[in-house]
């Protein structure tokens, strides 16, 4: 079974990830779930842009591309917040680095591309 397929599974079994290691100290266990929650308020807000492109931008013909890209990067923003928490976790019992990832540099570049793509219909829409 794959390491993602593990995590996976603990997702819904968070109690066994105790049997691993020891217990850190709770204020990094505390700071790991501030953060998840801070990813989750992050997904929120790319669905919830992503609602709104699609009401208020219908007369676009591509305005649901641009709804499915901030729909879809909510939803990984989501799962990957649950997967990142989990792994810390598990590193922080086990006395190793935290995990490393290129998600936010991602997310934040697919941020970037549907804020100048807005921009763009922004400046257009007053002009035309």
């Amino acid at each position: 079974m794959s390491e993602f397929v593990r995590n996976v599974r603990l997702w819904f079994e968070p109690e066994r990830v105790r049997e691993q290691g020891t217990t850190p100290d709770y204020r990094f266990s505390l700071a790991n779930e501030r953060t998840f929650l801070a990813w989750l308020r992050t997904a929120l807000a790319l669905i919830g842009g992503g609602f709104a492109v699609d009401q208020f931008l219908p007369q676009l013909r591509w305005a649901w591309r641009v709804a499915l890209a901030l729909l879809g990067g909510g939803v990984l923003c989501a799962l990957r917040a649950v997967h990142h928490w989990m792994r810390c976790e598990q590193a922080m019992r086990r006395g190793e680095d935290l995990p490393v990832s290129r998600f936010p540099a991602v997310l934040s570049l697919l941020v970037a591309v549907v804020a100048v793509a807005m921009v763009v219909v922004v400046l257009a829409g007053w002009a035309g």
